[in-house]
């Protein structure tokens, strides 16, 4: 990795402002040279980690299960399709968004997007819990960070790297998906369609990255990385499993008479679904319910009065949109915030090399 970066050294006169890796001197003090030999430092550092990652063995690992999963839950969708199950939507509307969510009651199997929904986030755990502690306990990130690159970007190296892997994971089962489905039912996905899933696959992207994000930011906290990896399968078990559980359990403790007020059931209804959706998970199965389903037109509990007069037909890609905007906002925030933690706790730590 070093003898990489001797390649992308910057001018001596930097190299004490630069020696431990943090930014200083302000934007008018940084040099043309320096901005471009920090560049260069940083896209050697993301291929140098994403070589890493696609050879490692644990990845290999990981995708084949991934990768054998999603043939399941296509084969099963493919096998409703042709027995004309139906989700809900009539005839041949929408008939190529029912590869990723329809799946046969015969075989048993979940849909393309549950898969992905409980696997993926495995991606994004095993890529980052030893990112940064690793390194620590090898010995070599004190010695990287001596070399004339900026501290931080260390740091973006490691999830740039990731991002763009789990990035070309997904979307690369994703278009495995539509395309063995235009081969199989030998029918064509519509623009509205197409552009769905495609707003689908960012989407599953981002929510991995949040994963992703928080197995960084427990590689930084912890010096082990097996503490750091049991943390991330813990907190990725108690979102996916035991919150709603939880949630549940408030819902019954906090459940108001059949007798109240029309108010008084919506205001508790309201309450309980707020919780629910502090859970990434929650989001990102409202979110992708939403688009790859546009026959959903609310994601809360609606009254009679709300129902009366309303045109049963499917939603379009904009108004789909529109309904999960808040919960694509709550997905990317909580990604920022994971970032944004790991990022600062790694500037305070302190790095001294081994010898």
């Amino acid at each position: 990795m070093i003898a990489k970066l001797s390649g992308a050294m910057l001018p001596e006169k930097v190299w004490n402002r630069l020696r431990g890796g943090f930014r200083q001197g302000g934007a008018a003090s940084v040099s043309p040279e320096r901005e471009a030999g920090s560049r260069s430092a940083f896209w050697v550092m993301v291929q140098k980690e994403l070589g890493d990652h696609i050879r490692s063995w644990r990845f290999t690992i990981l995708i084949g299960i991934i990768v054998l999963a999603c043939i399941g839950s296509i084969y099963s969708s493919i096998t409703a399709i042709k027995g004309g199950s139906s989700d809900g939507q009539s005839g041949t509307t929408f008939l190529f968004l029912k590869m990723f969510t329809l799946s046969s009651s015969t075989l048993s199997l979940p849909t393309f997007t549950t898969f992905l929904s409980w696997l993926g986030p495995l991606i994004g755990i095993s890529l980052g819990f030893d990112a940064v502690n690793s390194e620590r306990n090898k010995g070599t990130l004190g010695r990287l960070l001596s070399q004339p690159i900026y501290r931080d970007d260390f740091l973006k190296a490691k999830f740039t790297a990731s991002l763009l892997l789990i990035a070309i994971v997904v979307f690369s089962l994703g278009l495995s998906v539509t395309g063995l489905g235009l081969l199989t039912i030998g029918y064509p996905p519509t623009p509205e369609e197409f552009w769905r899933i495609l707003f689908f696959l960012i989407i599953a992207v981002v929510y991995i990255g949040f994963w992703l994000n928080l197995s960084i930011l427990f590689s930084i906290r912890f010096r082990q990385a097996a503490t750091s990896a049991l943390s991330g399968i813990a907190a990725w078990l108690f979102l996916t499993l035991f919150y709603s559980m939880i949630i549940n359990l408030i819902d019954s403790a906090t459940a108001v008479s059949q007798m109240a007020t029309v108010s008084e059931q919506l205001h508790h209804a309201n309450f309980i679904l707020t919780l629910n959706r502090l859970s990434p998970t929650e989001l990102f199965s409202e979110t992708i319910s939403t688009l790859l389903s546009p026959g959903v037109r609310s994601l809360g509990p609606l009254t009679m009065d709300q129902l009366v007069g309303a045109i049963s037909s499917p939603l379009s890609l904009g108004q789909s949109l529109l309904l999960v905007w808040p919960q694509l906002t709550g997905l990317l925030a909580a990604t920022v915030l994971c970032f944004g933690l790991s990022y600062y706790i790694f500037m305070r730590q302190e790095v001294r090399s081994r010898n």
